[in-house]
């Protein structure tokens, strides 16, 4: 085979690839494709050097990695403020015409996938990043060079960040399914989840064996130049990529409205799960007008679909212990299809609401499941008991570790550190920013380090020898150096990110900072009377301290005598416009709102995340939103960040 040849049959296998996995519409048979594939094969394995970086032998993986590594978007990916009716529409409309003048707007479905964001320069797609948190997320690159709905190179010179959704076909996904059920592997939830955990394989030929589809939906770094984004759609279409089964261009909620209601109507018939459809502002100049708030751009909105009601039957009561000890039962129901999910459980949020609607076992009931809601019931169908409908008691024991449980009512609780149902998620909470701040101690790792039994508690983590992770799956050497000595740091941390740290239930930040500055470690055996005298912790959080001290009151000694926590000394801060002040941070400020919040806190203040008829000021930034708003309509104090500066 000459060169020219072989670039020939690069150019008809690309062509079958593209009709087969893209437009669902085979060009060739599997006999043909498979022949062609291998003749190409073996001329890259005689002649690598003149293999083609997007020949279709790229896309089968085979890299095998040790973990995914952090990068950063160029641009920030946003997420969507959500409506749910046409009336809130009209309100985002309204909000929208009024900073921007009439608009036109562009609408397509909103997938339910994995969001991703492609970086081609030069033409060569370069990394392959997921959401994150719109900053940094983990590099997939080859993962999504297997996917063959995302070419791995575009007729573009310049840099440009594609976006999209990574999803997979409902009836691929019900493969996937029976699939992994014959190889006794667990069954993914839905399609989303499936697509997920498909990008997140650590060796990149398992996701080239799903089918899984890219769809863009937007664009971040780019030079074009055309002034709607439904023209830079069409061309990002021209260069490869899929285009949306429908998509329109409306002027006015009528024909938004329009649109929506055909989309409901296309649910069954659109091959890849919907949730809803986004709306965004057409004209580029008015998109930059509007400019963002703090979580969202104000030009784009995700109309989400009504839920899907159906009727079931309650088989039984589950009941799980979460990370703070709360007990939520679960109904166990009989398995329904709702949108293409196997529904078989509904949240049942609390033994008060079991009450509240008279539930019981047997009972027929409907349940609702809208978007990423849990699956609930709504209404219990009394018309279909007969006599064998039995009722639900309130438990007195933990499920899991069966110590006695504490009863407040709404709430039910586990107050034992050391339940099993407890541990993995209050390593996680103990671990995360905010608490004890150990980098690289993620869920994926504490579940690791619990089922290898290398720790039992939050202590634990403590005790952990680099010899205990030699040999653990995903741990190289220099892994298990970082995450011991991240775990070293966080030894003297301040003693109230340690009690934050120990999960104890109505127990936030601003009320650990307030139990530190008063007790220091005489904490274990504060008194009920001297805890509600403190500013602004409640009866209720009072007996939630209480009740975990006494339970967990000598495991708590050993964790100050390992960690060693630094005491904050109370200090008295001098008369000021801040001291004794409620205060609320909203809109974006110069410097990040942790310094200032800190800055506000040495002067006296107590900076709340909520505004409210006892807020005394509302410091404000840049795209200042509700809190704003609201505390204009209750006449609390406003001040700029500015004027919050001057008066400091």
């Amino acid at each position: 085979m000459t060169k020219e040849t072989y670039l020939k049959k690069i150019e008809i296998l690309k062509k079958w690839a593209h009709a087969y996995y893209v437009e669902d519409n085979p060009a060739a048979s599997d006999e043909e494709y498979d022949k062609l594939y291998h003749e190409v094969l073996a001329y890259e394995k005689a002649h690598p050097e003149e293999a083609t970086e997007d020949s279709p032998t790229k896309r089968v993986g085979g890299v095998i990695r040790d973990e995914f590594s952090k990068a950063k978007h160029i641009r920030r990916m946003w997420s969507m403020e959500d409506v749910f009716s046409s009336k809130e529409v009209e309100q985002w409309l309204a909000r929208v015409e009024k900073n921007a003048g009439k608009c036109e707007y562009f609408c397509e479905p909103k997938f339910d996938g994995a969001s991703m964001n492609l970086l081609y320069e030069k033409g060569k797609l370069t990394r392959a990043i997921t959401r994150g948190d719109g900053v940094v997320g983990e590099d997939v690159t080859d993962n999504v060079r297997t996917i063959r709905s995302v070419p791995l190179k575009i007729d573009y010179p310049g840099r440009i960040e594609i976006r999209g959704e990574v999803v997979i076909r409902k009836d691929d996904f019900e493969t996937i399914n029976q699939e992994r059920l014959a190889a006794g592997e667990p069954l993914f939830a839905n399609p989303r989840n499936a697509a997920a955990g498909s990008l997140r394989q650590l060796d990149s030929s398992i996701t080239a064996k799903r089918r899984l589809v890219f769809y863009p939906w937007g664009i971040g770094e780019n030079t074009l130049e055309h002034s709607k984004l439904s023209q830079k759609m069409d061309f990002i279409h021209t260069l490869g990529f899929l285009k949306p089964p429908y998509m329109q261009e409306c002027k006015n909620i009528k024909e938004i409205e329009s649109f929506y209601q055909e989309l409901i109507a296309l649910r069954d018939v659109i091959p890849m799960m919907m949730d809803g459809m986004v709306i965004k502002v057409d004209e580029v100049d008015k998109q930059e007008e509007l400019g963002y708030t703090v979580k969202f751009p104000k030009w784009m909105c995700a109309y989400k679909f009504p839920a899907i009601e159906k009727v079931t039957k309650i088989k039984g009561i589950t009941l799980q212990v979460g990370r703070t000890g709360v007990v939520t039962p679960v109904a166990e129901v009989e398995a329904v299809d709702i949108e293409g999910v196997k529904v078989n459980r509904a949240t049942l949020h609390n033994f008060d609401e079991i009450e509240r609607k008279d539930i019981r076992i047997c009972d027929s009931v409907i349940i609702i499941r809208s978007g990423d809601v849990i699956p609930k019931i709504i209404k219990v169908l009394t018309d279909r008991r007969n006599g064998n409908e039995k009722a639900v008691s309130r438990p007195t024991l933990c499920p899991t570790c069966h110590s006695e449980l504490l009863d407040e009512g709404a709430l039910i609780k586990c107050q034992n550190l050391h339940c099993p149902d407890r541990v993995i998620n209050s390593i996680i909470h103990f671990a995360k920013k905010g608490c004890m701040n150990i980098d690289g101690l993620g869920s994926k790792i504490v579940e690791l380090l619990v089922k290898e039994n290398i720790i039992k508690d939050i202590l634990g983590l403590y005790f952990i020898k680099a010899e205990d992770l030699t040999g653990v799956e995903g741990f190289k050497e220099k892994k298990i150096h970082n995450l011991l000595q991240a775990i070293e740091a966080s030894k003297g941390a301040p003693l109230y990110r340690l009690i934050n740290a120990m999960g104890i239930e109505h127990i936030g930040e601003v009320a650990s900072k307030a139990l530190a500055l008063e007790f220091g470690l005489g904490i274990v055996d504060a008194r009920f009377e001297q805890i509600v005298a403190i500013d602004g912790i409640g009866e209720e959080m009072a007996n939630s301290l209480l009740e975990f001290m006494r339970v967990n009151h000598d495991f708590v000694l050993q964790l100050f005598d390992v960690i060693k926590p630094a005491i904050e000394q109370k200090v008295e801060a001098a008369d000021n416009p801040f001291k004794d002040k409620t205060v609320v941070l909203t809109g974006t400020m110069s410097q990040s709102r942790e310094v200032i919040k800190e800055r506000l806190e040495a002067l006296g203040a107590k900076v709340s995340g909520s505004v409210s008829k006892k807020t005394d000021m509302v410091i404000y930034g840049e795209e200042a939103g509700t809190k704003l708003e609201k505390a204009l309509s209750l006449g609390v104090a406003t001040l700029s960040e500015e004027q919050m500066k001057e008066m400091i």
